[in-house]
Formats: structure tokens, C-alpha cells, sequence
């Protein structure tokens, strides 16, 4: 299971818990709205920093792969060199 449906999935029960728990909440409707609006605006900031640090984390990834592959490159290009000239002798 992949790690990002694992988080879609917390995230998820936590904004449904969080709405069960107001409207059952011994509230005035005006009172309840209010909480369901600030827990509204609480999950979308919740979100939006976890879509960030996903962003990140996959950026940190593709620059690690990049920086990888390209020593990779340079590895097999020595060698290939080395092997030619190791030929050529």
C-alpha cells in the first residue's frame, strides 16, 4: 500500500470524525456552523501543508534519482574508457 493512500485514508476519518463531533456537539446551530466552517478551514490548511511536504518529498526524490543517474553515467563512461583503452593496448 502506498504511502499516499495511507495518508488520503488519516485524513480522510479525521475530517469525518471531525464533523460527526460537531454535529453531535450540544451547540446552537449558529455555533455549530462556526465550528464546522473553522474545522473546514483547519483540514484545508491541514491539506495543503501535507500536499507541500508531498510536493517537496517528491522534488527531494527526482533531484536524488537525477544526481544518481547522472554519476551512474560518469561511472560507466570511465569504465567504458578505461576498457577501450585497456583494448587498444
Amino acid at each position: 500500500m502506498k504511502s499516499s493512500d495511507i495518508v488520503v485514508g488519516v485524513l480522510g476519518g479525521l475530517a469525518v470524525g471531525a464533523v460527526l463531533g460537531v454535529l453531535f456537539a450540544p451547540d446552537k446551530g449558529s455555533a455549530t456552523r462556526r465550528k464546522i466552517a473553522q474545522k473546514g478551514t483547519d483540514l484545508k490548511d491541514k491539506l495543503q501543508g501535507n500536499f507541500n511536504d508531498f510536493v517537496d518529498s517528491i522534488e527531494d526524490q527526482y533531484s536524488s534519482f537525477a544526481s544518481n543517474t547522472e554519476d551512474m553515467i560518469e561511472k560507466g563512461k570511465s569504465n567504458l574508457e578505461r576498457m577501450s583503452s585497456e583494448i587498444s593496448k
